[in-house]
């Protein structure tokens, strides 16, 4: 029987952890990886309606987008909502695992699931990922120590290639280096040159993971001072990774129409900023909370943006420079994403389990 474990090395393969922002917390939230699983329940929120769902349901492990903890818990009060539902989970043996930006920017994710689910035809991401921009860091180090090394290197968000992580190459060589009188070599003796054989590592680094990764290095490397250089990587990788989608409907509709399209497709309510009667056929889109983006796409010649959580004046900046905006609101924009992932996860390549869709509509806003 498959593992809470196995599911996250699945997960990890469809959203690399490494393409998720900075302040962010997918993986395993609460929970034994070793645990059997043979149900699943996919949900959007780790609410505790959720969890009792999955108790009642007798899933073993719950796959959310968004993280049961953002922050380290001081203490866990169960009279607040998020220390009540890990203790919940916790009791009743259930796993919580999340996959959020690193599903954001990933292809397909959220918002391709979200563009299909509206009628755009998909072209490619609005903001593509710092993940899009790399370097390569290479080093050399004694041969016993290069797996520490890379291994270092790789948590820190290294040697991620698309759908494959920890990617590196090596190559053994000779070093040479002469220690000063005041050095203090791992090797080697003080003022002769001495010759060490090495391996040449490199592995590609995300440009926002770029000083994890040197400090990783440094603190597994041996030596009392590493060598090692950074080089840019002018191709970006293969694949759409990036923030929100641009694309194009079949037949140009209102921006009227699009804002009703939304409704009938997500549920729910949608607010429209601009002219209703405005013609719009070049259509932006961003699953969650895409306001954001509003300044990136003045002038880029998109009629629509389809995203949630606008503010007042961002839809006052979004209409001055002549863009439609419909807010079809957070939950509704990410939906489309919890059900394609529950019919991708029924595919082949998922370990054997039960796979069902949460029935809770954690949506906080009743339209």
């Amino acid at each position: 029987m498959a593992t809470v474990g196995d599911w996250i090395s699945l997960l990890d393969a469809m959203f690399p952890p490494a393409w998720a922002e900075p302040w962010d917390n997918p993986g395993l939230q609460a929970g034994d990886r070793a645990a059997s699983v043979d149900r699943v329940l996919i949900a959007l929120d780790p609410a505790i309606e959720v969890i009792l769902e999955a108790k009642d349901r007798g899933a073993q492990l719950i796959i959310v987008h968004h993280p049961l903890v953002f922050e380290p818990l001081s203490s866990l009060d169960l009279g607040r909502p998020v220390a009540a539902a890990v203790a919940e989970a916790l009791k009743a043996e259930i796993a919580v695992v999340a996959c959020h930006t690193n599903a954001d920017v990933a292809s397909p994710g959220v918002s391709d699931a979200l563009a299909e689910r509206i009628g755009v035809a998909v072209g490619g991401p609005l903001v593509p990922s710092s993940a899009a921009g790399r370097s390569k860091v290479v080093t050399f180090v004694p041969i016993e120590a290069t797996s520490a090394v890379i291994e270092a290197m790789a948590k820190a968000g290294a040697g991620v290639i698309g759908n494959y992580d920890v990617c590196s190459f090596r190559v053994r060589g000779t070093g040479t280096f002469r220690p000063g009188p005041e050095a203090s070599p791992d090797r080697g003796e003080k003022q002769d040159v001495n010759e060490v054989e090495e391996d040449r590592v490199e592995l590609a680094v995300p440009h926002e993971r770029l000083a994890g990764v040197v400090d990783a290095l440094l603190e597994a490397h041996p030596y009392e001072e590493a060598a090692y250089d950074v080089y840019e990587l002018q191709r970006p990788p293969r694949g759409a990774v990036g923030l929100g989608r641009g694309g194009s409907l079949a037949e140009p509709v209102t921006a009227g129409d699009l804002r009703s399209r939304c409704e009938e497709t997500l549920g729910g309510s949608a607010r429209l900023a601009g002219d209703p009667e405005a013609e719009v056929s070049a259509v932006a889109v961003c699953g969650g909370s895409g306001a954001s983006l509003i300044p990136a796409l003045a002038g880029t010649g998109f009629d629509a943006y389809v995203t949630g959580d606008v503010k007042h004046h961002e839809a006052l900046e979004a209409r001055a420079a002549g863009l439609a905006v419909v807010d079809a609101g957070h939950f509704a924009t990410e939906w489309p994403w919890v059900e394609d992932l529950a019919a991708r996860l029924k595919g082949a390549g998922s370990p054997d389990a039960e796979i069902a869709l949460s029935t809770n509509r954690t949506d906080p806003w009743k339209r």
